[in-house]
């Protein structure tokens, strides 16, 4: 039972990691798909949560180290961001939740929408990567050759580093600061840009953010350990 769960879960967070990617790509397959798509990521967000209850009963337990503080904001600024973007995507609807007696609010779901997409993009790829220690255990269980080798530590570390800087410069070149201060209200998008391109930019960004909270984490359990030392002594 506990291990068809744990397939379940996987199997929402690559589809929603999957989704979460086409979604920003909305010039390339037009509004009906982008509304599809979006509602199909609201159901998983959904499934996500309830295979996640557990963790919202737990949140007035325990001590608050560092990294769980450092978690638990990143997790509600997500659920914040993708509240933001399901619910203006649910106003500004014309195909599939068109059928509600919505009227009105269209300005401000529109200025919801932006902050709420590329907030959630962002945060949701922190939130991955504050978990991406299972999905190294994964690998290393898989082929358990791989974690006897130091060099594949450095190479992944080595690879993980270069793809954060170069998601860091698709950061100030596709202008999202300007958008998650919305200082710019309409989204600017090349029509004509190749699919691979895009992607492949979106996917190193994704990178940079699941790269800074791996190694953030990091730094917050060692502080915590430390911290540990010093009481000892």
């Amino acid at each position: 039972m506990m291990k068809a769960k744990r397939i379940i879960k996987r199997t929402v967070d690559v589809l929603m990691t999957a989704a979460l990617l086409f979604l920003m790509g909305y010039q390339f397959w037009g509004e009906q798909f982008h509304e599809w798509a979006g509602a199909g990521m609201f159901v998983l967000f959904i499934a996500h949560q309830i295979l996640n209850f557990r963790w919202y009963r737990s949140l007035f337990k325990g001590k608050y180290t560092p990294m769980r503080i450092f978690q638990v904001i990143v997790d509600m600024l997500t659920l914040l961001s993708m509240a933001a973007m399901m619910y203006s995507g649910i106003v500004l609807s014309r195909y599939v939740f068109a059928f509600l007696p919505i009227n009105g609010g269209m300005a401000l779901a529109r200025k919801l929408h932006i902050l709420g997409s590329y907030w959630g993009f962002l945060l949701m790829s922190l939130h991955l990567g504050l978990h991406w220690n299972m999905v190294l255990g994964l690998i290393k269980r898989e082929d358990s050759a791989i974690a006897h080798f130091r060099f594949i530590n450095l190479f992944c570390f080595v690879a993980g580093l270069s793809i954060a800087i170069y998601g860091a410069i698709v950061f100030s070149q596709r202008d999202f600061l300007p958008y998650m201060l919305l200082k710019n209200e309409f989204v600017f998008m090349d029509y004509e840009e190749p699919k691979v391109r895009f992607y492949l930019d979106y996917s190193a960004l994704m990178g940079t953010c699941i790269f800074a909270a791996h190694y953030l984490g990091k730094i917050f359990r060692r502080f915590k350990v430390k911290r540990k030392e010093t009481q000892l002594l």
